[in-house]
């Protein structure tokens, strides 16, 4: 599959192009999946440790109750506002505690009428009243753009009307989101539609939108507004009053007077003073795969590091997995290395592209004769052929050929590079396929991605790639290192845990199982996040029992809750952290619990918010798409107010959140 390429990440005034983030994939934890149809129903987990304060009043609001507004309108009410009252209304929500998780939960998963399944499941955990009761606890401030794209103009959290309505204007009331059937517990993409109802709502256009047209969709939704309500009305009682507000403020206002509300400007470029979530996953995974040397003047990074000012490439390798062919003409191009200081550009095959059913003489020569080629530029050196002259004889006047600077790179720096990458280490450094796997990750403190196919490729040529290094130099015997491979590498399937701080690793259930591999990277001791490590009598002997916590009775079902284990968990890791002991956190998959727990960690360690923190983990979780359920997210975003102390501020508010999780997710789902 072709990739299209990723734009280098610029500072404020980077457009706002949709992202694609090469050869990622989603898989779908059991229970609760994305598209999961059976679930289980377990016994409830019994909360330990001690539980994060929560908030058990109704959330306030600037805009409630709106008597210091002009009315604009009776009939709908509608209400004037300004640009400072957007702000202070915003800022204020900002500040209220999040009603506490069970006030929201399973209201929040989505419970429609006719999904049997969603409802006999969260009725049996909840109570069939409990499980559908609508929320008067919440009061959120939702922004509505009218008029052009959504990208341009664009004010903190705002969506477009048809988020929240129904295309058809006849009908009344707000979108009705929740799924007709299946079960899903990762429903981020009904998340503001569902909390308009809950909402009081700021509708505004930008300076060339219709004033008029500003208010006819301010009067449909609170239209909405009103016939929610009565709606509500007799399965709630007392169901608070939601209001509807017109800015009549001109964008340029905020855009002067507020920038921190701005996310992209009346130019459509983004500000950089609110997060955006693909931004800001992009800027981490440059961040974290910046090019760094992994051998002799051969380097490592991202497509983004080909442009960068402080390197002079002497050779640029793209790899990709669009089927590139094996370079055919390595000894022309040494020869022009030799006597030209052009830069040379070469295109070489990613990795996962080399399947078992195509391994032929052409591939595992030609990765050999590139693992020469490139040792031969980088130091400076000849070829063995090159040795010799055109009558066979050794060549008696010295190379005059200058070391070259090599770059490898792909789009997101870790992923089709690793191929070729561990294929150059094992020749450079006359290092057996897990050795090299090892090095690159702990000695060069690289994080990469390779795929099982790519294991058993290099398993395939090692032999012959070390035989050709021990060639090249005599500085080691053959023999030293023909040795026996380690008993976990058959027990791998070419990914490593992902290494998300110094001292933390995110992984899964077969890392976990698999002790020789943890002890190889260094990782003493094990956080399971619902889930046991298989071990032998042996392996927990030699691991150490005090070494493993085991958080037990968590299923991922949007039921279970996890908040009140982030203490025990948090201190666990924290001890590691002062032992030097680095950590593996682990649940069966490695998106759901346990990246809650590391998401965790991440705010507290790094003092970041949910939204930074929530991408920092998912740009080093590599390949595999982090996914904390609904449930888990919102305990997340209740931690970040424990965090601030005794002045609560959330950076951004659970819709937007949950929009942004939702768009980022999108392309790897099946959800429309």
């Amino acid at each position: 599959m072709s990739t299209p390429a990723l734009p280098i990440p610029c500072a404020d005034g980077e457009r706002t192009t949709p992202i694609q983030i090469p050869n990622k994939h989603m898989p779908s934890p059991s229970p609760g999946g994305i598209l999961f149809t059976s679930p289980v129903t377990p016994p409830a987990s019994p909360p330990e440790g001690l539980p994060i304060t929560e908030a058990t009043k109704c959330m306030e609001s600037l805009l409630h109750p709106p008597d210091d507004y002009r009315r604009l309108c009776s009939s709908p009410p509608v209400y004037a506002i300004d640009a400072p009252g957007v702000a202070a209304a915003v800022n204020f929500t900002s500040r209220q505690p999040l009603p506490a998780i069970d006030q929201l939960f399973p209201w929040a998963h989505g419970l429609h009428p006719d999904n049997g399944l969603q409802l006999s499941f969260f009725c049996a955990r909840s109570g069939k009243k409990a499980a559908k009761r609508m929320p008067t606890c919440y009061r959120g401030t939702l922004i509505v753009k009218v008029g052009r794209d959504i990208n341009s103009s664009k004010l903190k959290g705002a969506i477009i009307p048809e988020e929240i309505l129904p295309l058809n204007t006849q009908t009344p009331g707000f979108l009705c989101v929740d799924p007709r059937e299946g079960f899903n517990v990762r429903n981020f993409h009904i998340q503001v539609a569902k909390f308009a109802g809950l909402s009081d709502i700021v509708v505004y256009g930008d300076d060339d939108t219709d004033p008029v047209e500003v208010m006819r969709v301010a009067k449909r939704i609170s239209a909405a507004q009103l016939y929610h309500r009565a709606q509500c009305q007799g399965t709630t009682r007392e169901f608070p009053i939601y209001s509807t507000f017109v800015v009549e403020s001109a964008f340029s206002v905020f855009e002067n007077l507020f920038p921190g509300m701005v996310t992209t400007d009346s130019r459509g470029l983004l500000t950089g003073k609110v997060v955006e979530f693909c931004r800001w996953e992009r800027m981490e995974m440059c961040s974290m795969s910046r090019a760094s040397e992994i051998a002799n003047n051969v380097w490592l990074g991202s497509t983004a590091d080909v442009r960068h000012k402080e390197h002079k490439w002497g050779v640029v390798i793209d790899a990709n997995d669009d089927l590139a062919p094996l370079p055919e003409t390595l000894q022309e191009l040494l020869e022009v290395t030799e006597h030209s200081s052009e830069q040379l550009f070469l295109d070489f095959p990613g990795s996962g592209t080399i399947s078992p059913s195509s391994w032929s003489k052409i591939e595992v020569d030609g990765m050999i004769e590139m693992c020469k080629w490139m040792y031969a530029v980088a130091n400076g050196e000849y070829t063995e052929d090159e040795h010799r002259d055109s009558d066979g004889d050794l060549r008696m006047t010295p190379s005059e050929r200058q070391p070259r600077k090599i770059l490898i790179h792909c789009i997101d720096g870790y992923t089709e590079t690793s191929l070729l990458a561990l294929a150059y280490i094992m020749y450079a450094e006359v290092l057996p396929v897990h050795e090299a796997w090892i090095s690159l990750h702990t000695k060069k403190k690289r994080n990469f991605f390779a795929y099982d196919k790519d294991l058993a490729f290099l398993r395939y040529i090692e032999h012959k790639l070390l035989d050709a290094a021990v060639r090249k130099s005599d500085q080691c015997a053959k023999s030293e290192r023909k040795k026996n491979p380690p008993e976990w590498l058959y027990r791998m399937d070419g990914s490593l845990p992902s290494r998300v701080l110094p001292y933390m690793y995110l992984g899964n259930l077969l890392h976990a199982n698999n002790c020789g591999l943890l002890q190889a990277l260094g990782i003493k001791r094990v956080l399971s996040i619902g889930e046991e490590v298989s071990w032998t009598n042996e392996e927990r002997k030699s691991f150490g029992e005090d070494k493993v916590t085991i958080v037990k009775d968590l299923q991922d079902n949007g039921c279970d809750p996890l908040e009140h284990q982030f203490r025990r968990c948090l201190d666990f890791i924290d001890e590691s952290h002062r032992l030097d002991e680095p950590i593996l956190v682990h649940c069966r998959v490695g998106v759901s619990r346990s990246a809650t727990i590391c998401i965790a960690e991440v705010m507290r360690s790094l003092k970041l918010s949910l939204p930074r923190a929530y991408c920092y983990v998912r740009a080093r979780r590599l390949n595999v798409i982090i996914q904390p359920h609904l449930r888990f997210m919102y305990e997340l975003l209740k931690f970040e107010e424990s965090l601030s102390g005794c002045s609560p501020k959330r950076e951004l508010e659970w819709t937007h959140v949950a929009r942004e999780i939702a768009a980022m997710n999108r392309p790897y789902t099946r959800q429309t």
